[in-house]
């Protein structure tokens, strides 16, 4: 029996995994969590097979949490479920130890198929990400200047080449206006802009954004 740990803010998205799951005979959802801090402390306090885990909670971000999580329970399979295309986080994830990474649009048998694959410890990437990850391979000495960014970075500048403000944001991820303020500086001095604008320019041109 695979035992799976659902972490995710939503709670309808919680249930909706439960329904998919709910007559397939090889897994059961022993537990669920909706932040970070929650995550972290069920993995540390009971045993699961797979953790099926947003990258967009409150507080800390996914993929701060699964670099936890894998410092913590190294082989513990981390499956990446995401609002958010490939381009935009898969690569990261895969680099920061997730077992795989699928889209909530996917259909429900790949989500049965992934968790079966990282169950038995495989890896579950599409085609499209297989040949992304190819490519990054060949030009990891020639990263763009996203790709220099830290997690939380990566997270803000995303959003801010949304059109959200900073207050938007430090609302959304419960941190401060300071701190948010202090990634957005951060983030035009890595990058080398000075204007939401060009962030959003640069992430459209780069398919980070539609």
């Amino acid at each position: 029996m695979i035992r799976i740990l659902v972490a995710d803010d939503h709670a309808v998205v919680r249930q909706g995994v439960k329904q998919i799951l709910a007559d397939v005979g090889d897994m059961a959802v022993k537990d669920e969590a909706e932040n970070g801090s929650e995550t972290l402390e069920k993995v540390l306090q009971h045993d699961y097979d797979v953790v099926l885990l947003d990258i967009s909670m409150p507080g800390r971000s996914g993929l701060e949490v699964l670099e936890d999580i894998k410092n913590q329970r190294p082989k513990l399979a981390v499956l990446i479920l995401s609002m958010h295309p490939e381009e935009q986080y898969a690569v990261r994830a895969l680099r920061a130890g997730a077992s795989g990474y699928l889209t909530k649009a996917s259909a429900p048998q790949e989500l049965i198929g992934a968790i079966r694959k990282v169950a038995g410890g495989g890896k579950y990437v599409t085609s499209s990400l297989a040949e992304k990850l190819a490519d990054e391979l060949e030009i990891d000495t020639q990263k763009l200047p996203h790709e220099r960014l830290s997690n939380r970075e990566h997270q803000v500048m995303l959003m801010l080449a949304g059109g959200k403000s900073v207050s938007d944001i430090a609302d959304e991820l419960c941190l401060s206006v300071k701190t948010i303020s202090t990634y957005r500086t951060r983030v035009m001095s890595k990058m080398g802009m000075k204007k939401n604008a060009e962030l959003t320019l640069y992430a459209v041109h780069n398919k980070l954004i539609n």
